[in-house]
């Protein structure tokens, strides 16, 4: 007896021969294609509704990483900050946005004529009233600025130049120039009719600690009328957030900040007894 072999064929278009040719019998109408289903499912998952959730997926994909690094930068590089005041002008006039450095101090040392933000060491600064929001919106705004998305208000924090270092014997006689450690200063950065002091001080800097004056020296509550607190008037350098390096807004005033060092060049360092407050 004959045996039958089995063959796995591929299922196909049916054939037929005319004339000596193999033709292709293409499917009745009203007979789906092989595949023709897989096809109109990819069409469905590929229209509008899919686009749309794909490009939505996107934007949330791109606006978390864009938040998570925003928040890497502002934990360990920069920080915005808002101008409220006239203090440090003409270098800094009310309203602008400037990017601070939270390497100075740390990898950084703080140097004469950096632009510092610092923490009110000690009630400096007036209570601030908040605009009324609402829940909602203050949750907002508080989300947005701890992830540096939106400058911090100078509301708790102040921004001065840096006169003394710790250590630094720093003298101000009223119609008379600044000294530092005996060095009359020139300080070419204060704003144009303003005088170095109308406010008698003498001071040697506490160790750990800076001495600040702002550049609108007659429009400044800095360290020369807090001479009667804890510090003398003098700063924490534990207090100090970093040192304002940029202006970036508005787009008219983008700058970077001077640290003025030709106003300082002459100036000898501290004595180390003195700087280390031995």
């Amino acid at each position: 007896m004959t045996g039958h072999h089995l063959c796995a064929t591929a299922r196909g278009p049916r054939r037929s021969t005319r004339g000596g040719r193999v033709v292709d019998q293409q499917p009745r109408h009203g007979t789906p294609a092989p595949g023709d289903g897989e096809q109109r499912r990819g069409r469905r998952r590929s229209g509008p509704a899919h686009s749309a959730l794909a490009a939505l997926r996107e934007g949330v994909i791109v606006v978390v990483a864009a938040l998570v690094l925003s928040l890497l930068v502002k934990t360990f590089l920069v920080q915005a900050f808002y101008i409220p005041s006239e203090s440090m002008e003409d270098t800094l006039v009310e309203g602008d946005r400037v990017l601070v450095s939270q390497l100075t101090p740390g990898p950084f040392d703080l140097q004469r004529g950096d632009v510092v933000v610092f923490s009110d060491p000690e009630n400096w600064l007036p209570p601030v009233v908040e605009p009324e929001r609402g829940p909602v919106g203050d949750a907002v705004v508080g989300a947005l600025t701890f992830v540096g998305v939106l400058p911090q208000n100078s509301g708790q924090h102040l921004i001065k130049r840096v006169i003394g270092l710790p250590g630094d014997h720093v003298v101000g006689e009223v119609g008379g120039a600044t000294t530092v450690n005996g060095v009359a200063i020139d300080e070419t950065y204060l704003k144009p009719g303003s005088v170095p002091t109308e406010v008698a001080f003498d001071v040697t800097v506490p160790a750990g600690s800076i001495w600040v004056e702002g550049d609108n020296r007659q429009r400044s509550g800095d360290s020369r009328y807090h001479q009667g607190g804890a510090g003398g008037g003098a700063v924490p350098v534990d207090d100090v957030v970093g040192r304002a390096v940029v202006t970036v807004w508005p787009l008219d005033r983008i700058t970077w900040l001077s640290r003025y060092g030709d106003v300082f060049l002459d100036v000898p360092a501290a004595s180390s007894s003195a700087a280390t407050g031995g």
